[in-house]
């Protein structure tokens, strides 16, 4: 593959960081605390310290979940779990149980770092010359031709199973409840009505759900999600493996072939999520770590690589050296992405 010169600047910093004179960062170097910015910064928004437990989330609702399973004798894990099936109905156009889910946890308690794939695969009759044969050169970007077994829950069941301390019952109970009685719509979710141009001839669930009256709601306007709520029952009763198994698999099988799409039984049945070994690269004397491909963490590992061999610190933030240095790393390390990451079981 041809690849793009990168950074050919002269003058200054960057000059002598082609020319290897650059600044060495001593990996022994304390972190400073910038005590201005710090200080900007709790104008609008405090700083939180805590010693017993935190949940970090976009949403108020989703982080006192999350909150409230901690305080009932729950660990992280279970934390994890009750946020994110609380986040799917909060904020539904981010990943849910319909979607994959990617973990890298740390185990006090065996003093070892895991990683979690998550992701589901794409059916058995669906392959590059399926492709071909429907006379496409490329997967649709939406349709069910471009589904793969959502992942998801079967990462719940795995990290609940080897961490979790909580029922399904117990970690879905706070999602089944909002999504019965109502919550009020946040502004970013709001904000989000002009983007959904929902069909309903060609997406009646999504519109019947989404656009009950030919609108998405506003903001702080009670919205319900009837359908999320029952969904989420069957899953607190029959439990997270039910997903792949038994009637949800079997309707989402039915409506895949209704709409001409690739589901099978076997694909769902066939799922499991994967326990893997995070991969790391140090910059600057901090090990970051990521999970291996078929995700595309590595990408961010790529990025701290380039970005070691010059003196940032010496640049002015958000100059032109400064964004243009950025840009150039990312765009490199997305070119390698799009070219070379892939299901190690599929790819060389």
């Amino acid at each position: 593959m041809r690849r793009r010169s990168f950074l050919k600047l002269t003058g200054g910093v960057f000059a002598s960081a082609l020319t290897g004179k650059q600044k060495t960062w001593a990996a022994e170097k304390p972190v400073r605390i910038d005590r201005g910015i710090l200080s900007n910064r709790n104008q609008n928004r405090s700083t939180v310290v805590c010693r017993e437990g935190m949940v970090c989330t976009s949403q108020p609702l989703a982080a006192m979940a999350g909150m409230d399973i901690l305080k009932a004798g729950g660990n992280a894990f279970d934390a994890a779990v009750c946020v994110n099936a609380m986040l799917s109905l909060v904020e539904p156009m981010h990943c849910g149980p319909g979607g994959d889910m990617f973990a890298i946890v740390w185990s006090e308690k065996d003093k070892k770092l895991y990683g979690l794939n998550g992701s589901g695969r794409a059916p058995y009759n669906w392959s590059l010359e399926a492709l071909k044969q429907a006379s496409l050169d490329s997967i649709p970007g939406k349709g069910p031709l471009s589904w793969t077994v959502p992942g998801c829950v079967g990462g719940w069941s795995q990290l609940i199973k080897r961490f979790g301390s909580k029922s399904e019952a117990e970690l879905l109970a706070p999602a089944i409840h909002y999504a019965s009685e109502g919550f009020p719509v946040s502004p970013m979710v709001a904000s989000y009505d002009d983007g959904w141009t929902l069909k309903k001839r060609q997406f009646e669930s999504l519109a019947k759900t989404f656009r009950p009256n030919g609108k998405g709601p506003g903001f702080g306007e009670i919205f319900k999600n009837p359908g999320l709520a029952a969904f989420f029952k069957i899953l607190a009763k029959e439990g997270f493996d039910s997903f792949y198994k038994g009637q949800i698999a079997e309707r989402i099988v039915k409506f895949s072939k209704e709409v001409d799409g690739r589901f099978s039984m076997r694909d769902f049945a066939d799922h499991k999520s994967e326990w893997t070994e995070p991969v790391s690269s140090n910059y600057r004397g901090y090990d970051v770590w990521e999970l291996p491909p078929n995700g595309q963490g590595i990408a961010a590992l790529q990025l701290l690589n380039i970005l070691e061999q010059f003196d940032i610190g010496a640049m002015e933030h958000n100059s032109a050296d400064y964004l243009h240095l950025f840009t150039e790393a990312k765009k490199l390390a997305f070119e390698d992405r799009a070219v070379y990451y892939a299901d190690p079981k599929f790819a060389d």
